[in-house]
């Protein structure tokens, strides 16, 4: 039997970093109330507070498998629901610069599901949870302290309609995972605490989606097709079927550096053609449009560093987005959340409350790995800016001629995406075996 560490912890924010950290924090609490400024639906809808869930949304490999370890049975109710998962190399169409990587089995599972679906399924999964309780439908107003600020006591929360009064949930533990918006550097500023370093890499990404009723299937028995940007190639799109209807598809384009696919439906056809690989272009050119194109920015990636503050209160946490924020092409970010999710799983076992810059300490080293790999990838576009080490000149060289390679050879593309879905290190891409493969096959033409 778990030992509790506290009676009851308020976690800000109902995202999917609150979900996974209230699924963790209930084994130790007696008490874990969820605070969130929407109305949480009861069904597979979109909510205002998260506006990218519109466009395509990517759990990759080792975040699948987190999410069922926590929610056992998971994948099999996203399947009841109409979503065919498949091999995540073997059975995605994953194209660079114009040319498919070479497919294989993998055997990492991809269940692409859109995020309105995740998130439904798993906030279900989080409601029959006996001891989490969801107050939807608040504004977070501020945080409750000692006397002497070192210690959170809990936070203050107001109704957003109906003119209800400013109340206070008193807590053992708050956990901010209010995303990319956290209030927390300012709330550190107003108690006398600096607020932590920030590191941008300026992006300036835009997704715009548009949904089509296809007369036929251009993918088979494929999932997905995915040309991913590139310098040589910088626009991108995902395209794949939505589930409960094989008909249905989801395109959505993205492009960087303001370079945004438009959302008059003229100007989004025409982006869909400049992509290096026609058979998006070819599928949707005369398909029906279920609906206007819509677009969402995203500026720059952020990343927080709360661990290298001097010094911080006390029963005060922050995770998800609002320690990490990445470009989302990457798919990344429900993984980092679902890593910190473990981290904190491992803190909580010691049976006391977790100290929060030991703990920042521990989940910086589950940002790390994805970070290097986003953010590095970023500065291989000349537009953004950055700071590019030598180290980031020779990975970004490195994996170029790992994607040409790649078109050849299924070993080499089952190691990178080993790496993107977090399953591998980045430094596995480096082994004698795949340095070599990647050497060798990188001089052939392509066919």
């Amino acid at each position: 039997m778990t030992s509790l560490v506290g009676d009851r912890v308020v976690v800000l924010g109902g995202s999917m970093a609150g979900m996974l950290a209230a699924r963790v924090l209930a084994e130790f609490f007696t008490d874990v109330t969820i605070v969130e400024r929407d109305e949480l639906p009861n069904t597979v809808e979109y909510r205002r507070g998260v506006p990218h869930a519109r466009h395509a949304h990517g759990l990759v490999a080792r975040g699948q498998q987190i999410l069922e370890a926590h929610f056992p049975g998971l994948t099999a109710e996203l399947t009841a629901a109409g979503i065919t998962s498949g091999d995540f190399n073997g059975d995605n169409r994953w194209c660079f610069n114009g040319r498919r990587m070479r497919p294989g089995h993998s055997g990492l599972l991809c269940v692409p599901a859109t995020r309105p679906v995740l998130e439904y399924h798993v906030r279900e999964r989080v409601r029959k949870i006996h001891n989490i309780t969801f107050l939807d439908g608040h504004d977070i107003t501020g945080l409750e302290t000692t006397p002497d600020r070192t210690r959170v006591t809990g936070a203050r929360v107001q109704p957003r309609t109906g003119g209800g009064a400013e109340r206070t949930l008193h807590a053992d533990l708050v956990v901010d995972t209010t995303g990319r918006g956290s209030r927390t550097p300012a709330w550190l500023r107003e108690l006398g605490y600096a607020a932590p370093r920030e590191e941008h890499v300026k992006v300036d990404l835009a997704y715009t989606t548009r949904h089509y009723q296809l007369a036929e299937d251009p993918l088979g028995t494929d999932l997905a097709i995915i040309p991913a940007p590139t310098p040589a190639y910088p626009r991108g799109a995902f395209f794949y079927r939505l589930p409960g209807d094989e008909n249905r598809f989801e395109l959505s384009l993205t492009g960087m550096l303001g370079d945004h696919p438009p959302a008059d439906p003229e100007g989004f056809l025409a982006f869909a053609k400049s992509l290096p690989v026609p058979e998006i272009y070819e599928a949707i050119r005369t398909a029906e449009p279920l609906d206007d194109p819509v677009t969402f920015r995203f500026p720059a990636s952020v990343r927080r560093h709360y661990e290298g503050l001097a010094a911080f209160p006390e029963r005060l946490l922050v995770m998800g987005d609002a320690f990490c924020s990445f470009n989302p092409i990457y798919a990344q970010g429900m993984t980092v959340s679902a890593l910190e999710s473990l981290t904190l799983l491992r803190h909580l076992r010691t049976g006391v409350l977790p100290q929060p810059l030991s703990f920042f300490h521990d989940i910086s080293a589950d940002v790390d790995a994805p970070w290097d790999l986003s953010a590095g990838a970023d500065l291989g576009f000349p537009g953004v800016k950055g700071k590019r080490t030598v180290k980031t000149r020779l990975v970004n060289a490195y994996v170029a001629r790992l994607q040409k390679a790649a078109v050849h050879d299924a070993e080499i593309s089952n190691a990178f995406i080993r790496a993107a879905g977090l399953i591998d290190p980045p430094q596995a891409l480096m082994r004698p075996r795949i340095l070599l493969r990647v050497l060798r096959h990188s001089l052939r033409p392509a066919s």
